[in-house]
Parts: structure tokens; sequence; C-alpha cells
């Protein structure tokens, strides 16, 4: 068995001659001439081995057949770590030179049932590259495209692999490359999508996972596996908002920045101050370049289109209002895009992924109880937002922006940590932060959507009607969640913690 250390990297054709011109690809060897590589990945008609997580493929190389097998590991800022068996193919599978057992044992039980699931077929060309000494790198850069139940599907990625070196060499490279030509790391690999291909999976944005974390870990261990999973989210949803048109895309990118922003913060005390501050404001500021489109849709979707003014008032009132909504939106949305294929964005993700990689532990995170720092960090969350929330008792909206703010924190806080707690003391303690949020959103959208809409009017008068309307519409519902919503989070606030009940040890 080898073990396959890569980073992948998607990149659009046109960027291809830029990668080639890089002085660190031009002045590398090339090895051979581009070879066209026709690969078959077989499963069962039930899929078995993509739900055991197991490649199984053919590949023409020439005039030589391979069998290779893999298995999956997780990959983050597309950089993986997977086991693989690769061996001639003589016309029939032979798995007995696999020497893990239970990966033979899984595909000796399916042989019999293999069939072709679906094709990739791309030209590849193979550099080495040597940046230091001591350190050898393959770069492979693949065309072509994938093909399933007559469906198909683009390939056009690199990918950097390990020959000699460590992993903060396969980054620094990426990073020196993605300095001048447009790179997003993926942790797609041509197996997933196949099989997304095959199953005609229709694709969706990468919400949130779960808390994976674990008493036994140090802060840092815990801050890495959150980190990694907030990571997943932002890469995929960027990735994906390059070529969807779906709005989501471009939220759950932004769920993702605020999450690993709080994450870093939250985290402070055990981590290098220097990648706190950096991290925060680079986080910060890529959240909020895209924070204009998120802005358009929500304000269409959730305040002009709810807000019905028949049979009182003529039904086209706020068409042209709707109108100057749909062409902000649009310019918001080219501006966007434009700012997801700039090379900085691909760069940004894959320089966070190497300094996380490269985390070392301090004092605090070699002897704190995580447990113990959770409960800490959550004490303080909750102070923060206590000030927060007696500043919020006046009229000024901005306060109740802040609290919603600080509240969002300490959601994200214990969605964090929930592991680590007792379940029926912090699942009815997050539904009710859930439902304050929903409602403390609801009134920064009105209020965002109040400015915009009033500056227009300032160059556009026609739209002050339409604008007062919808501002009247919303007025009586505002108010009322402004009555209501400061005594339905006082008690989260001032309650019993609902992390002082520590998981208990199965």
């Amino acid at each position: 068995m080898s073990k396959e250390i890569e980073l992948k990297l998607a990149l659009p054709k046109a960027a291809l001659a830029a990668l080639r011109r890089h002085d660190l690809v031009a002045r590398s060897e090339k090895i051979g001439n581009a070879a066209t590589l026709t690969n078959t990945y077989y499963d069962t008609p039930q899929l078995s081995l993509r739900a055991r997580r197991i490649a199984l493929r053919t590949r023409k190389q020439g005039r030589r057949w391979l069998q290779t097998v893999k298995c999956a590991a997780p990959s983050v800022g597309g950089l993986s770590a997977r086991p693989e068996w690769e061996q001639d193919f003589l016309g029939a599978f032979d798995f007995s030179a696999i020497d893990d057992t239970g990966t033979a044992q899984e595909l000796e039980a399916v042989a019999d049932r293999l069939v072709p699931v679906f094709t990739t077929n791309f030209r590849r060309e193979t550099y080495r590259l040597t940046p230091a000494e001591g350190v050898e790198i393959l770069l492979m850069l693949d065309q072509g495209r994938i093909a399933a139940e007559g469906r198909e599907e683009p390939i056009c990625e690199a990918e950097l692999e390990l020959v000699s070196g460590n992993a903060d060499d396969l980054f620094a490279v990426a990073c020196a490359l993605a300095e001048h030509v447009q790179l997003m790391p993926s942790d797609r690999s041509k197996a997933q999508r196949g099989y997304a291909l095959f199953t005609a999976t229709p694709a969706e944005a990468a919400r949130a996972d779960k808390s994976r974390i674990e008493p036994g870990q140090s802060p840092l261990e815990a801050f890495r596996t959150l980190a990694h999973d907030c990571l997943r989210q932002w890469q995929a949803n960027a990735a994906a908002a390059i070529d969807g048109d779906d709005p989501e895309y471009v939220h759950q990118m932004r769920v993702a920045l605020r999450r690993l922003r709080s994450l870093v913060r939250l985290f402070r005390p055990a981590l290098p101050e220097s990648f706190v501050d950096h991290w925060s404001d680079v986080l910060r500021d890529t959240a909020s370049e895209m924070g204009d489109a998120r802005d358009f849709d929500v304000m269409l979707a959730e305040i002009l289109d709810v807000a019905e003014p028949a049979p009182l008032m003529p039904a086209t009132l706020l068409d042209g209002l709707r109108e100057q909504a749909l062409s902000a939106r649009e310019a918001a949305r080219r501006d966007a895009r434009e700012r997801l294929t700039h090379s900085s964005q691909g760069l940004r993700i894959l320089r966070f992924a190497r300094e996380l990689n490269a985390l070392g532990s301090n004092a605090l995170d070699a002897s704190a109880d995580l447990t113990a720092f959770a409960r800490l960090q959550m004490d303080a969350l909750r102070k923060r937002s206590r000030k927060r929330f007696a500043l919020a008792q006046g009229p000024d909206p901005d306060h109740i922006h802040e609290l919603r703010v600080a509240l969002k924190q300490v959601r994200y806080g214990a969605e964090f940590f929930q592991p680590l707690f007792a379940g029926d003391t912090m699942k009815p303690f997050l539904g009710a932060l859930r439902r304050a949020q929903e409602q403390l959103g609801y009134l920064n959208d009105v209020e965002i959507a109040r400015g915009r809409m009033l500056g227009w009017v300032e160059t556009h008068p026609e739209l002050a009607a339409p604008t007062h309307f919808v501002l009247g519409w919303h007025a009586p519902r505002c108010a009322r969640i402004r009555r209501r919503i400061l005594l339905e989070v006082e008690p989260l606030l001032w309650g019993k913690s609902a992390w002082k009940r520590p998981r208990k040890s199965p």
C-alpha cells in the first residue's frame, strides 16, 4: 500500500496558460509527453463501494492497463492523504495484494456484482517541481470530461502530489501559484463528481456540519477539528457560486466565514495572537465583500415580495421599486462573481489551510481541560451579550443589531461546544437562541432595506410612495417583535447556564 498525499486545485480552462507560464512551472522538468488517461469506475448496482468510501477503477494508460483501489480520507483546503493500491489489470479484478484486511474483504464480497458506473477521460501533463532542497512535488494538469448515464461534466484541475517533503511544502507551492493564477482548492475527487453525475444528484449549497469535537481533545485539537469543517463550507460554496446562480451559495459562504471568524475569536486563548488578529480581519472583510448580493436577495424575497398592495392600492405600486432592487442585485452579483473569480479568493483559503495545518500548541493548550475551557468561553460570551442587552433597551436600532451579533456568537459557541454538554439542556437553549435570532434577523433585514430604499428616494423621488408603503406594511410586525424580543432573550442571558452540566461518559 502507498499513501497518496496530494492537494487538488480547480481552475478555469482560461487560466491554464497562465499556470504554465508561472515561474515555478516554467523552470520545472516536464515529465514525458501529455498522456490521455481513460478510466472506468466500478461498483455494485446498489453502489455498495461508495457507501464504504472505496473507489475502484481501471485505467488505460497508453498500452498498459492498471487497477487502482483508493479509500476516502478527509480533505481540507484541497489536501488529502489517501491509502492507494495500484497494480496491473489483466482482464479480471485481483484484490489479493491489498494489505488492509477490511478493504480487501469488502471488495471480495462484491466482486461478482461489479459493473461500470461512470468514466473519466482526460489529458494529463506532468511536471516535476523542486522548489527547495529535499522537496519534490509532481504537478499534474488534467483536462477532459466525466461521463455517466448520458450526462457529462468537464474536468480542469491541477493536482500537487508530494514525492518528498511535507504537507506545508505542498501548501507553499499552491500559495505561490495562486498569487498569480485563479486556483480554488477542491475537496471533491473525480470519483465523487462521477457518482454525483451517475445518480443525477443536484448541486446544493454546503451547510455547517454538526460539531465533531470530543471531551478528550485539547483546545487546539478541537479548534482544528471545527475550523476544518468551517473551511470546507467556505470553500465548497465559494467554488459553487462561481458557476451557479443559486443565492444560497453566497449565503452559506458568508455563514461559513462568520462561523469561522467567531471560532477564531472564541479560541483566542489557545491560539497565537497574530493568527487571531490577522484572520479576524481577513474573514470579516471576505464576508463583507459578498454582503451586498445577500442584502438584495433578502430585500426582494423577505421585504418586497411579501408586501401586497392590493386591494387598497394599485397592484403595480411596487413595480418600480422591484425593478430598482433587481438592477441593484444584478450589479451586486456581478461584483461578487468578480471577487470570487479573482485569485485572492482561493489564495485566502489556501493560506488559512496552511496556517491551520502548521499551528503549534501553547502552554494553555497543553494543560487545559476542553470542557472547562468551553464553559469559561461560553460564560464570557453571555456576559458580553448582557451588556448588549442593556443597551438594546433604548430606541437605537444599532443597539438591537449589536445584541443580535452578540447572541449569534453565543449560538455559534453553543453549537461548537454542544458535544461536551448534556443534550437535554443544550438542545432547548439552542432552539430558543435560533428563534430569537430569526426575529432579530428580520428586524435587521428591515432596517438594512429601509436604508437602501430611502437612499434611492433621494435620486428617484418617484420611489417615495412605494418605499413608504413597504415600510408601513412591515412597521406593525417590527413593533410587535421589538416589544416582545427582549422579554424572550432575557431568560437566555440570566437563566441557568445550559453548559453547566457536562455530557455523561458513554
